[in-house]
């Protein structure tokens, strides 16, 4: 069996139009060892992807369901330890990771939905 051939599924995130102008949420896609968990942020009319892991501790960001930014809307904040990530580049600015960053994930945008593949 060729373990290197990987089968590639498209996920729909959510509808372009369901994510409000500074609104982040988070989703997960599968279960067991297929879960992966995502936060898709909207700031000043981008959208934004990243792994919802902090690269202190590998939690994810948010103890409270939906809630992944600071209260202007300017930073991700991890919830556990505090660290803050700037919304365009994941880039930690403070906190117990500075200097690190969150993985982004690439996503396309098709027929109004958001999609990633994995």
């Amino acid at each position: 069996r060729d373990e290197s051939r990987r089968f590639v599924t498209v996920h729909v995130l959510c509808r372009s139009e369901e994510l409000a102008e500074g609104a982040a949420c988070g989703f997960v896609i599968g279960d067991g060892s297929y879960r992966q968990e995502y936060i898709l942020v909207r700031k000043a009319g981008q959208l934004y992807a990243y792994v919802n892991s902090c690269p202190h501790q590998l939690t994810p960001l948010e103890t409270f369901p939906g809630k992944f930014l600071n209260e202007d809307g300017t930073l991700l904040v991890c919830s556990t330890h505090g660290a803050r990530f700037r919304v365009e580049d994941g880039f930690c600015v403070s906190g117990p990771c500075q200097g690190k960053s969150l993985t982004s994930i690439e996503f396309e945008i098709s027929g109004g939905s958001i999609n990633v593949k994995i």
